[in-house]
């Protein structure tokens, strides 16, 4: 029986990366087909890599046919931040990238997709403690529209066509790479100076709590629910996922454990507006009863496990 074969859209990403790296892990190298607009920075470990605009759909059918992919992990965005800058460039590729997705699946027979949606599908108007799973989704962002816009064709897909897709909302994600263009980029950025000695501006106020993960978290728990039998899926749309909240304050005193020189000045800007649209806290009870989520760090693990990972790998 042939195995089956993975495409990684958006491999060299906050996410991607761990995620390839993962799925070669356990699948083996030559059944994981990273992919990316750019090619990647550690070249030969990437292989097999291919270029691909995910906007092209064409080349993505090509991609799938040529390799025979079994399952889709649709990485590939243009995130917060930069979505806001320009806001109907973000629309036009974030969900052109994603039907093709769809598309690929629906006429290739894919077994499953995963698709990334993110706490931007809620806005001020939202529960902002303890979010619930179904409520409010009226979002302040074009990012968060699409992403809103998204889940509701990941259920159209599924029950019209029998494409298996599954979500997750991510929180922001404390990643390894360099900032993205997401609005919980600040972390990242200040456990990053704190290493390397320089001052940081943190476009967020101190007080302001928002939802967080590290990315390892992120990883593990976008492998366990495609890991998960379909029997057990009960939303379609996509799952409320959750690790800790904190705050730039709170976590500028964890950092000063290790670092207590470290010297912090907040500038908040408009990134401050995106991310007190967003909740506090999230309710991820249906992750946990449908699938068994469960995070594994919390602010300090994600502290300590950044710092050893930026100095083990001499990041600047």
């Amino acid at each position: 029986m042939p195995k089956d074969k993975f495409l990684i859209l958006g491999a060299n990403g906050k996410i991607g990366t761990g995620l390839t790296k993962a799925l070669r892990e356990i699948h083996g190298q030559e059944q994981v087909i990273a992919t990316d607009i750019h090619l990647p920075i550690d070249g030969a470990s990437h292989l097999p890599f291919d270029k691909l605009d995910a906007t092209d759909g064409s080349k993505m059918a090509y991609l799938v046919e040529k390799y025979r992919i079994t399952h889709i992990y649709h990485l590939a965005a243009i995130l917060s931040t930069k979505g806001e800058i320009n806001p109907l460039n973000m629309w036009d590729v974030n969900m052109k990238c994603f039907f093709n997705v769809l598309e690929a699946a629906r006429s290739f027979k894919i077994k499953k997709v995963f698709f990334p949606s993110s706490i931007a599908v809620f806005g001020s108007n939202t529960p902002r403690l303890n979010t619930p799973q179904d409520t409010i989704r009226t979002p302040e962002t074009v990012y968060g529209m699409s992403k809103v816009a998204a889940e509701n064709w990941c259920s159209y897909y599924f029950k019209k066509y029998g494409v298996d897709v599954r979500s997750l909302r991510y929180p922001c994600i404390i990643h390894k790479t360099e900032s993205t263009g997401s609005t919980g980029d600040f972390a990242v950025d200040m456990i990053k100076s704190a290493v390397t000695g320089a001052a940081n501006e943190c476009f967020i106020e101190a007080g302001t709590r928002m939802p967080l993960m590290y990315v390892d978290d992120a990883v593990r728990a976008t492998l366990e629910i495609m890991d998960t039998p379909a029997s057990k899926i009960t939303i379609r749309s996509s799952y409320n996922l959750s690790a800790f909240s904190a705050t730039p304050g709170e976590l500028f005193e964890e950092i000063k454990k290790y670092y207590p020189l470290f010297k912090l000045i907040y500038k908040p800007d408009f990134r401050e507006n995106i991310a007190r649209s967003w909740p506090e806290t999230i309710d991820d009870a249906a992750a946990r009863n449908d699938w068994n989520w469960q995070p594994h760090f919390n602010l300090e693990e994600t502290v300590n496990a950044m710092i050893v990972f930026l100095k083990k790998n001499k990041i600047e």
